[in-house]
């Protein structure tokens, strides 16, 4: 948890309850150099050859490698994260480093065919200063993202990590910017306000990856100032178990989908449609799951996120579902949750209509996989969808129908690196990661070159 102060940030640690840091909320007079001296570096990061800008994103990476125990360590004490976990976030942020630095010097531009005796152009160019906000859940990571993309092309940054992990956030920060000239990443810290104040500051792009909505006051600040809006925001993604699967290995996977990190992914399994021919003993075994998983899941983020879960599912129970497993707070320190698996779920509850974010699996049974395919349309977010099948006439259905950035057929998570997808509706816009992440930090201006008379 963390509490604002005497505009000082104190983090709880949400396993014990103990003080993790305390770290100085920055004043809106930071906030204004901050934006300042990232836009006086503007100029000349555009300028530097591509080729000196892969080495310094090079160097960086290097850098966090080095220090991967140290963030993973500041990451557990902050957000409760395993420690495994917390290493995995910082392995794949140094990987994120790595192919920003290798795509920059490719993003390129296109050559028209005009006139014999004229040169025509579309060339990508920085869009000047991103400010970059960053979630909880997978600071490094996330961070190493956007920060990297927007460095890679030319543009300078102003980073404001989560008030739930600040230490870890500008740990990470501090070890890209050393290896960088001054201004070309600027590092504020603080709550909401903060990202407000630069939401609002005259930069070119806010790149924010967080809750719907702080996403829509974001959006309608560019909308003032004309900024780019680059939003990755809640998701409420459903999985789909079809008739004839393997029931053991269905729930396994969604098992995997609702409980890793405590269901505290952006593309967690958040409600499960599963086909009435496998559902007994799908539930049995997932409910055999969750308790397995009870043995090794980290705690929520705090104490208020753990009000906000249990809320959703105490709202499911007092409407007539049931716990199969877990739904209660446990007595003790820290923020822990069990897994929960529920059963009678129905659409209007608001595990099943809203972002829940936490170790709870909301199961609804339905008569076919129409009828699935359907609900898990029916939905207000667009940022990712599972389904289980050994049906490929449904695989098909799925991915043509669900309105959804990502879909993932028999596997909840996993990919080819390089993958970038558009959340849709309440999700957010823009292209995140893979090599379309820099196309949305560029705008591409059209030059044409002709003889004078």
């Amino acid at each position: 948890m963390t509490v604002l102060e005497n505009r000082e940030l104190t983090v709880l640690d949400p396993r014990t309850g103990e003080v993790a840091g305390r770290v100085p909320v920055a004043s809106p007079d930071r906030c204004d150099e901050a934006v300042r001296a990232a836009r006086s570096a503007a100029g000349g990061w555009a300028r530097t050859p591509a080729a000196e800008r892969r080495a310094a994103l090079h160097a960086a990476a290097e850098a966090v490698r080095a220090a991967a125990d140290e963030l993973a360590a500041l990451n557990t004490g902050e957000t409760g994260k395993p420690a495994d976990d917390a290493r995995g976030g910082v392995d794949a942020g140094v990987g994120t480093l790595v192919q920003y630095a290798e795509l920059g010097p490719l993003h390129r531009g296109r050559s028209l065919h005009g006139g014999w005796d004229a040169t025509d152009l579309m060339i990508p160019e920085p869009r000047g200063v991103v400010a970059v906000l960053t979630p909880w859940n997978d600071p490094v990571a996330v961070a190493a993202g956007l920060i990297g993309a927007a460095l890679a092309t030319g543009n300078t940054v102003v980073h404001k990590p989560s008030e739930r992990c600040p230490r870890t956030g500008r740990r990470f920060a501090e070890l890209v910017a050393a290896h960088l000239p001054d201004g070309v990443l600027e590092i504020v810290d603080g709550d909401g306000a903060v990202g407000a104040e630069l939401a609002g500051a005259p930069v070119d792009v806010v790149a924010h990856v967080g809750s719907t909505a702080t996403g829509r006051r974001i959006a309608e600040a560019c909308a003032r100032t004309g900024a780019r809006a680059l939003l990755e925001n809640g998701g409420n993604d459903p999985l789909i178990v079809d008739d004839g699967v393997d029931p053991e290995w269905a729930a396994a996977q969604a098992a995997l989908g609702a409980f890793a990190n405590a269901g505290q992914i952006c593309v967690s399994v958040e409600r499960i449609y599963v086909h009435a021919s496998v559902t007994d003993p799908f539930l049995a075994a997932l409910t055999r799951e969750a308790q397995q998983w009870a043995q090794r899941i980290g705690p929520l983020v705090d104490r208020a996120h753990r009000t906000h879960v249990h809320g959703h599912g105490q709202g499911a129970l007092d409407g007539g579902a049931h716990a199969l497993t877990g739904g209660a707070v446990p007595d003790g320190p820290g923020a822990f949750y069990p897994p929960t698996v529920l059963t009678g779920c129905v659409p209007d509850m608001a595990v099943l209509s809203e972002e829940t974010f936490g170790p709870v699996a909301p199961v609804r049974v339905v008569p076919d996989f129409a009828t699935a395919l359907r609900e898990a349309s029916a939905d207000r977010y667009g940022l990712g969808a599972t389904v289980l099948t050994a049906d490929q006439a449904h695989a098909q259905a799925a991915w043509r129908e669900l309105p959804v950035g990502t879909v993932k057929v028999n596997a909840v998570f996993g990919g080819a690196p390089g993958g970038a997808s558009q959340p849709r509706r309440a999700s957010g816009s823009g292209f995140g990661f893979g090599p379309e992440l820099l196309d949305e930090m560029t705008a591409v201006k059209v030059v044409h070159l002709t003889a004078a008379p």
